[in-house]
């Protein structure tokens, strides 16, 4: 049994997707935080990074987006294709001349590419320069050929700056949001999502979901795309869901999605940038929209105006009437009842343990996430490897859910277990793809290599689930770690005796310490901090703070009443 379950609280939501009691997929928002991953702004250019091949682009939030040139280009050939910026002639060598494009005009043929219509546009009312030559030799006729026009290259990233000035407005989508120090990611590609289908403003390109692998109805849904009443220059995307609708959803569908873009317009036409002209919505409206799926039994949630939202929106997407909304009602809370509780607290676990007695480590680095498989206590193979491979089998899923919960993306790396057999790794690379394949992020995942390793990158598009509930820790700055008082004592040792040498022993020294330390320095190190009192000379006398961290100390001249 499938049910979606919404806990609507007044500063947090939570969204589970559980499948027979088990935890599939987990989405978290916080009240009154901005969700920029979606939105679409008016920003302005405010500086070029050739070096980086980036432009950063003020959206109106705290930091600057970063727009990469490779995602400024589809929005360029708009532009030129529209007429609205004027660039130089390529040079002949790299592009048609006046020559090339009058050819082409001979031999009845389109320029067949961007470069070469802007040019026929440049030169169109020029004329190639005769030589003066009084009574030219005449030329032996040959045959006519046709000269075939040469194909020019399409923009590339050096014509960037000529189109995008400091200062200057452009259109951008946030394809991530900011995580952790960065800023945002932003790209000119402009995409609007409905239930069904994906509006492309930009773009005019047509196409069905690869997750429709029937290539039947990929043939009817085709059919279907092309007959919609599309404005022009705009394109769409059927989404995995629209398998086997109906036109008439896709019509009102687009119908929907026009009407955002309608209003984004506006937006656009009446508002200074930096401002947002589309806003994706909140967390329950994409997850119904997102999420909702036919084969979902039940949704169950504690809020009534969630409540009615589902009801509607179920009624609108949902072709079975067998998936029921309930309002939670009960004493005990949702998420409690249907035991999710201790679920959820192992996301933020690094060691989460796998069905036969063996567990996974996740590491999150700022670089890379490490996930560890280690057979611990199981047990459940005839001989060695049966078990390692049972393992690391029970791993996969294990491993697959995990990223989907945590929301981690980048540059992963999973170390199974290692297996001598081919046969075992080609079987265990095939479990995880299998497992991975319900993972509505884009991944790509590489074979396993002779280490025993999987390489692959997860895309998304905010903060994991761990960075958006837990903040870094003041007292160890986010390592995890602390100096032991052994460590402490040693610095503390080593910045005494270079202030009793500096001063030649004429110092009285008070040194207020975390009270962990002060235990180590009265004990084991009383010793050595008396007999550096009498080779270097001076006074030393120590007393506890507990204001001060445990890798804190400081150093007093009494005599001068000064920190040293």
């Amino acid at each position: 049994m499938k049910q979606l379950l919404i806990n609507s609280e007044e500063l947090e939501t939570r969204v589970a997707l559980v499948e027979d009691g088990k935890l599939e997929d987990y989405f978290i928002e916080r009240t009154g935080e901005q969700r920029l991953a979606g939105s679409i702004f008016k920003g302005r250019v405010r500086n070029l990074e050739p070096s980086l091949q980036a432009a950063f682009v003020d959206i109106g939030v705290a930091k600057n987006a970063f727009l990469h040139y490779w995602d400024m280009l589809p929005a360029t050939k708009e532009m030129l294709e529209d007429g609205e910026v004027t660039v130089r002639p390529p040079p002949p060598v790299a592009g048609p001349g006046p020559e090339s494009v009058e050819s082409s005009k001979k031999a009845g043929g389109r320029p067949r590419s961007l470069m070469e219509r802007l040019a026929r546009k440049l030169f169109k009312h020029e004329e190639p320069a005769a030589a003066p030559e009084a009574n030219p030799p005449r030329a032996p006729r040959r045959p006519r050929q046709v000269r075939q026009p040469r194909r020019a290259p399409p923009a590339t990233i050096e014509d960037i700056p000529l189109l995008f000035k400091v200062n200057s407005e452009v259109l951008v989508q946030v394809s991530k949001g900011p995580i952790g120090s960065k800023g945002a990611r932003v790209t000119t590609n402009l995409s609007i999502p409905g239930r069904y289908l994906v509006l492309l403003p930009n773009s005019t390109h047509v196409g069905v979901s690869k997750r429709i692998a029937d290539r039947q109805e990929r043939d009817r849904l085709r059919q279907i795309l092309r007959r919609l009443k599309l404005p022009p220059g705009m394109g769409v995307i059927c989404r995995t869901v629209g398998e086997g609708v109906t036109e008439q959803h896709f019509q009102q569908d687009l119908a929907i999605l026009l009407s955002y873009w309608e209003k984004a317009e506006e937006s656009m036409r009446t508002r200074r940038a930096p401002c947002c002209v589309y806003q994706e919505p909140g967390l329950v409206e994409r997850a119904l929209r997102d999420v909702l799926t036919e084969d979902i039994d039940e949704i169950v949630t504690d809020s009534r105006d969630v409540f009615d939202l589902a009801r509607d929106m179920s009624r609108r997407f949902s072709r079975r009437e067998k998936t029921k909304v309930r309002l939670h009602t009960g004493a005990k809370p949702l998420f409690r009842k249907y035991r999710l509780t201790e679920q959820i607290e192992h996301i933020f676990r690094r060691q989460v343990p796998l069905p036969s007695g063996g567990y996974i480590a996740v590491d999150e680095t700022e670089a890379l996430v490490a996930i560890d498989v280690n057979s611990g206590k199981n047990r459940a193979g005839k001989d060695h490897p049966e078990t390692i491979l049972t393992t690391n089998i029970e791993a996969c899923e294990e491993v697959a859910r995990q990223l989907r919960l945590r929301n981690v993306g980048g540059l992963i790396v999973v170390d199974f277990i290692d297996m001598r057999a081919k046969r075992d790794r080609n079987t265990v690379y095939r479990t995880f793809r299998q497992f991975m394949s319900r993972d509505r992020a884009r991944t790509r995942i590489l074979p396993i290599s002779s280490l025993g390793l999987i390489e692959m990158t997860r895309q998304r598009e905010e903060e994991s689930v761990r960075n958006t509930v837990f903040s870094p820790c003041p007292y160890c700055n986010g390592r995890g770690l602390i100096k032991s008082a052994t460590s402490v004592s040693v610095e503390i040792q080593r910045r005494i005796q270079e202030l009793l040498r500096r001063r030649k022993g004429r110092l009285n020294l008070r040194v207020s310490v975390h009270p962990n330390v002060l235990v180590r320095l009265k004990n084991e190190d009383a010793e050595l901090l008396h007999k550096i009192e009498e080779d270097l000379g001076g006074r030393l006398s120590f007393r506890a703070d507990t204001a001060l961290h445990m890798e804190e100390f400081r150093i007093t001249d009494l005599d001068a009443k000064v920190d040293l």
